[in-house]
């Protein structure tokens, strides 16, 4: 089996089981179905992949960088976008608390309709991507530049996925201020997963940048399957309410 084939088994399967193993735990079981999808089309983002791998690229054309050094840069990158998606979760919570389910559907279908449109006709939904990428290059390969690339990419990559995390956050407003924070978290694991597991499952920078532009050659296959999802996923939460 084909490197890049094992590492998106591997992102799928760990995607899955986390997510259903921990809302099984903390008894969110009518939740599992609705959050897997939101996760899985979100952390499977064409959009995220086509930043990654510009920022592949750029470690790759820099002189004497050591594979330590790259998984540094790496996880400090993750670790922004982690945190930036984080907060603005917690924000995206506060404002939708009022907000009924059922809007969650309709956001749900409304973006993932988005999604498939835009994936068909193959229209990059990366906003400014000439700034992004001159940001990307113009930057050292530093544990700063990556981390406040991380934050700046963040909201770069909002109208790539602002949908999906706008019906997870109205979905999760409703069950308690603790078990949000840590479903949150669970759901930025999971879209932050495919960087980590690109980052840390291949030999050298050359492999992870293959495997990364692989996967943004099928960028149109991919949104149309996560606009599928968004859309059958909206229609399962109308229908459930």
């Amino acid at each position: 089996m084909r490197s890049e084939i094992k590492a998106l088994m591997l992102i799928i399967l760990s995607s899955i089981g986390l997510t259903a193993g921990i809302l099984a735990i903390l008894g969110l079981k009518n939740l599992i179905y609705p959050l897997l999808a939101l996760a899985g089309a979100d952390s499977i983002n064409p959009c995220t992949f086509v930043i990654y791998t510009m920022l592949l690229i750029a470690l790759s054309l820099k002189e004497n960088i050591s594979k330590r050094r790259i998984y540094a840069v790496g996880l400090a990158f993750v670790a922004a976008v982690y945190i930036s998606y984080y907060l603005l979760g917690i924000g995206l919570v506060i404002l939708t608390k009022t907000i009924p389910v059922w809007v969650a559907g309709v956001v749900s279908i409304a973006f993932g309709a988005y999604t498939f449109v835009t994936g068909y006709m193959e229209k990059s939904r990366i906003a400014k991507k000439k700034e992004v990428r001159k940001s990307i290059f113009s930057r050292e390969a530093t544990l700063f530049g990556a981390f406040s690339l991380g934050i700046i990419i963040s909201f770069t990559l909002l109208p790539c996925s602002s949908g999906t995390y706008l019906a997870y956050a109205i979905l999760i407003s409703k069950v308690g201020r603790g078990l949000t924070l840590i479903l949150l978290a669970l759901y930025n694991v999971i879209f932050v997963l495919p960087l980590l597991i690109i980052l840390f499952t291949v030999g050298s920078i050359t492999e992870s940048k293959s495997i990364s532009q692989r996967i943004v050659q099928k960028s149109r296959e991919l949104s149309m399957i996560a606009g599928t999802l968004l859309i059958l996923l909206g229609i399962y939460v109308i229908l459930g309410m």
